[in-house]
Formats: structure tokens, C-alpha cells, sequence
């Protein structure tokens, strides 16, 4: 899918620079990834603290 996009040259170059990118397009793609990894752990984030555990679960009885 081809995409025109007005991304601030500066930002392109700094990323690129501290990543070892080659391209443009590396870049962003790796900047894309990079963002939603971190979106997908906040979002794991919030459930923490919201599911009940069993205290009778036995997890060692389920490994025989």
C-alpha cells in the first residue's frame, strides 16, 4: 500500500542514525513494530491486578 506521508525529516534521520537503518522505509517499519510492541504492553498493563486466581490451583499437579 502505497502511502504519502509528511513525517518530519529529522525525526527520519535521528531514527534512522540510532537504529543502523539503511532506508527511509526501514526505518519507519521498525519505528511501526517498535510502537506496537510498547501499545500491546500497555495494554497488557491494565489488566494486571483484574483476574482472580484460583488459590487452590495446583499447576504442578497439571504438569503429570
Amino acid at each position: 500500500m502505497a502511502t504519502n506521508l509528511a513525517i518530519d525529516d529529522s525525526l527520519i534521520i535521528e531514527a534512522k542514525k540510532l537504529g543502523h537503518h539503511r532506508t527511509k522505509k526501514e526505518t519507519v517499519n521498525q519505528a511501526l513494530k517498535n510502537y506496537i510492541r510498547y501499545m500491546k504492553k500497555l495494554n497488557a498493563i491494565d489488566i494486571f491486578g483484574k483476574i482472580e486466581f484460583d488459590p487452590e490451583y495446583d499447576y504442578k499437579k497439571s504438569r503429570k
